[in-house]
Formats: C-alpha cells, structure tokens, sequence
C-alpha cells in the first residue's frame, strides 16, 4: 500500500514537500484512572507496548523511508518532514519530580514510544540535512482529543500551528529539534 501511495503523489504532484508524521496511539484507548494500571511498566502488557510502538514508532521510519526516493522529497525544493511527539517524549520534562509532567501515569508504552520517536528525528536529521531536508519534532500540547476524552485546554487548530510552523521552515531553519508553540523543548 505505501508504494501505492508514493506513486499516487508522485503521479498527481510530482514530488511532495512536506510530510506530517501524525500517526499516534496511547495503547489502552482513552487515557484514564481505570487504565493507568494497563500503561504502567511494572504489569504492561507487552502486546500493546508492541502495538504502540508499531503504530508511533516504526510506522514513522516505514512512512518516512516509503517517502524519501528520489522522486518524491528528495525533488522537493524545500523538503520537510515533522513528526508529531508529546512533552510525554522528554527525558527531561518526566524525569523531574517536581516539573509539570510528574502527574502524568508512568508508561511503558506511549511515554517511551514518544522518547523513541524523538531520537528518531533525530537520526533522519542527522541523515538528511546533508539532502536540505529539515526534519523536526513537535509537542503540540494537550489538544482536546478522543484519545484523552476531551479533556485537552487546546483546540486542534491551536496543537496544530507548531507543526505548521515547522512544517514551513525557511532553507535556514533548525533541524533534529524538539518544539513546542512556546519554542524548543529539552530532550
């Protein structure tokens, strides 16, 4: 199917300029108190860490790679690629006992799977910015979603304009960056 895909973009557009990495489950469904027992590393269950990480993780690299050949990117005068993360991906932020995330459930699938997504852009950058290909992460924040029941403080057009910002990065724009609309986030 990603090979249809690709040349269905290449057939009507001829290249493709940015792509959105948007893809993301939390593994059981609508975060909430009665699944916090489902999400916490010490009694996870390791089919739906798999499925998480299929899904946020390695269904990122099979979208990125199935977009990358020549004829697609790569002809792009100004390619870019964002993936959508999570401040629930920062060592940094969920670390501290005392920061705004130590209220966040401890997971073994979402949280990691976010952490791991980072470090990805981070290697495709690292690749890619030889190619004039910026690729970046972004937390849009917590966006009122069916995946935390509509409890988010943002719309959707708000979590989204950190992705539209990096999304239309100048040639001098930064790449391997973790942002925010507020600006850069630590790892």
């Amino acid at each position: 199917m990603r090979g249809r895909v690709a040349r269905w973009i290449e057939e009507r557009f001829g290249h493709l300029d940015v792509l959105v990495n948007n893809a993301g489950i939390t593994g059981s469904g609508q975060v909430s108190p009665e699944d916090a027992h489902d999400q916490v590393p010490s009694s996870a269950d390791l089919d739906m860490v798999r499925a998480v990480f299929e899904t946020n993780v390695f269904g990122a690299i099979a979208v990125i790679n199935a977009m990358l050949p020549p004829l697609l990117l790569r002809r792009s005068p100004a390619p870019r690629i964002v993936n959508v993360s999570s401040h629930a991906g920062s060592l940094t932020l969920t670390s501290d006992p005392n920061g705004p995330f130590v209220a966040l459930l401890p997971s073994a699938a979402y949280t990691p799977s976010k952490t791991a997504l980072n470090a990805l852009t981070v290697q495709y950058a690292n690749e890619l910015r030889k190619d004039g290909i910026l690729i970046n992460a972004a937390a849009p924040g917590c966006v009122d979603t069916d995946s935390n029941n509509h409890t988010g403080h943002l719309t959707p057009a708000q979590g989204a304009a950190v992705v539209v910002r990096l999304a239309t990065l100048g040639a001098d724009g930064p790449t391997a960056g973790f942002f925010s609309e507020d600006g850069p986030l630590p790892w």
